[in-house]
């Protein structure tokens, strides 16, 4: 089967887009702040139990990330703050309850609020996942008193149907599909969806959690990656996403390896800063969904 949801388009045919406010590379901070269970078995594991047999409560890798809602997520928030930049927060709607006051923190830094579930859980063991999905997305705009118009899954895991879904409910854009620089239009049973830029490679879930690398990898991707963007940028703008999560970018050894991307970021003359609500606009005006994809 090839991709039933986003026809196929080599990157060079796509035409060519007018960068926003004359600034080709845009860069956008996504921070995942999630809900992980005591009760419940562990999303990820940085240490494995003795002899093999894993329990609950899982009181070391709670722990693990617990510490990024206590102590990285400050850090990232004011770094992000005093450079006076935009960011947006993927969202479990049962933080909003769990951590009151960070998550209060986060609305007055005016972060935009993108849905993720209630809990850090697959979409895809999920009973009810229309169900899940109208309570995150009606707990977060409660909080926030406007519309909540983007979605990532937990763990970019989807069913064969949440596209469906999430457009059915209101939502204007998801980030799962990572398979390009730039927006895409995707098809649904209830009209088109917008595929916004999300990033498994420069995603610090993936560099640190899951590949193990070094502190200095993260940076190290981003050099090597606006590398090959600057060839390609006078041609057509390029979306640089940056996944970020408190308990692995927010520990001091890692940290001081993400205030020097965004300053080298910063210091680039081509460079806007815009949260997921931004790109989605700037696309939308140049390129509205084709007849094709409508029901």
């Amino acid at each position: 089967m090839s991709n039933p949801r986003i026809p196929f388009q080599l990157s060079t045919d796509r035409p060519g887009l007018e960068p926003p406010h004359g600034k080709p590379l845009i860069v956008h901070i996504v921070v995942n702040i999630e809900l992980w269970r005591f009760e419940k078995a562990m999303p990820r594991k940085i240490l494995s139990a003795p002899h093999g047999l894993e329990q609950i409560p899982d009181v070391p890798n709670y722990s693990w990330a617990e510490y990024g809602m206590r102590c990285g997520i400050p850090r990232i928030l004011d770094c992000i703050l005093k450079r006076d930049l935009p960011a947006s927060v993927s969202l479990n709607a049962g933080v909003i309850s769990a951590y009151p006051s960070l998550v209060r923190k986060l609305h007055e830094a005016r972060w935009e609020f993108v849905g993720h579930g209630v809990h850090q859980q697959s979409m895809q063991g999920v009973a009810d996942e229309a169900h899940l999905v109208r309570e995150a997305i009606q707990k977060i705009t409660c909080f926030t008193t406007k519309p909540t118009r983007g979605w990532l899954s937990p763990g970019l895991k989807e069913t064969e149907t949440t596209p469906d879904i999430l457009k059915s409910l209101g939502i204007e854009y998801v980030f799962d599909w990572v398979l390009d620089d730039l927006p895409c239009w995707m098809k649904t049973i209830n009209g088109p969806l917008l595929s916004l830029p999300y990033s498994l490679e420069l995603n610090d879930s993936v560099i640190f959690a899951v590949e193990k690398n070094s502190a200095s990898e993260f940076l190290n991707r981003l050099k090597d990656t606006l590398a090959i963007f600057d060839q390609e940028l006078p041609k057509q703008p390029r979306v640089l996403t940056l996944g970020l999560h408190p308990h692995l970018i927010g520990v001091p050894h890692r940290f001081v390896y993400l205030e020097r991307m965004l300053d080298i970021l910063i210091e680039r003359e081509d460079v806007i800063f815009l949260t997921g609500e931004s790109i989605a606009e700037w696309y939308k005006v140049q390129c509205p969904p084709p007849e094709e994809l409508s029901v």
